[in-house]
């Protein structure tokens, strides 16, 4: 019995993670359900499917669904993690409008509706041009209540100092942050001057050696005290700029003034990091 219960249990996530067009009333599913793998998504996506695969996209189920003479596509994709669905969120929002407190983030728009909630990507498209804006947020709210999990933003977010930030466009970057192949993932954060970023590492270790590959990479370095190690430099690039581990975290300050105190700024941002 125990067992049949966990196997219903299982198959009820796995049933309330697929988009479902009876969602709303007056709607019906047209044609056969979408699956799409790493593997694959690149016949659904053509060009666009990178987009995805870099942000640890794992699957996406998908339906369309018709009320008269309107349809809506409608696709869910699991990513890897929390992190990596609000990352993906964020690069297909529209950064001129506002998003929502629904699930991690929500926003509606006239003709697309996209969401984040625990590892899930939910996107609406409707057609045709018109305001559907009202049907795709009862589809929106009502899929966020079928997807179990996390609802808070990244704890990343919290941890950059409030003083000129621009906490709306911050950011996950998935490869190369800083322009950098050796800082393989992270968030980024844009203030009125520069620009803070932290990257995770798997541990402490990992991210001593990334650290000193940095400094290699940058030249002329002068070590600081912050956390557990760091340095201070100039770059031609990133502008001045300062880099600090604590634990498996590697963050900072970059793209600076002259006249900016590295330091201090980094200090604020090492001391939020637990």
């Amino acid at each position: 019995m125990k067992r049949l219960a966990i196997l219903i249990a299982v198959a009820s996530a796995l049933l309330a993670q697929k988009p479902d067009c009876s969602l709303v009333a007056g709607w019906q599913q047209k044609g056969l359900a979408r699956t799409y793998t790493a593997d694959n998504l690149y016949d659904y996506m053509n060009g666009n499917s990178e987009g995805y695969l870099i942000y640890q996209f794992v699957r996406m189920n998908g339906v369309t669904c018709t009320s008269g003479d309107t349809t809506i596509v409608f696709d869910i994709s699991e990513m890897a993690s929390p992190d990596a669905a609000f990352g993906i969120f964020v690069s297909n929002r529209d950064p001129r409008q506002k998003t929502e407190k629904i699930g991690m983030a929500g926003q509606v728009l006239p003709q697309r509706a996209i969401l984040a909630k625990d590892k899930f990507f939910v996107e609406l498209a409707a057609n045709p041009a018109g305001d559907h804006s009202l049907v795709l947020r009862n589809f929106v709210v009502a899929m966020e209540k079928r997807i179990e999990g996390r609802t808070a933003l990244p704890d990343a977010l919290a941890w950059f100092p409030p003083e000129g930030l621009d906490a709306d466009a911050i950011r996950l970057v998935p490869e190369s942050v800083l322009g950098l192949r050796m800082l393989k993932r992270g968030f980024v954060a844009p203030y009125s001057n520069g620009k803070a970023f932290l990257v995770p590492e798997e541990t402490p270790a990992s991210a001593t050696k990334v650290l000193e590959r940095l400094k290699a990479r940058i030249g002329e370095t002068k070590p600081v005290q912050i956390a557990d190690e760091g340095f201070e430099a100039t770059d031609r690039y990133l502008g001045k700029l300062c880099v600090f581990r604590k634990g498996r975290y590697l963050a900072g300050f970059a793209n600076l003034k002259p006249e900016d105190d590295a330091q201090v700024r980094s200090k604020a941002l090492a001391a939020r990091i637990p």
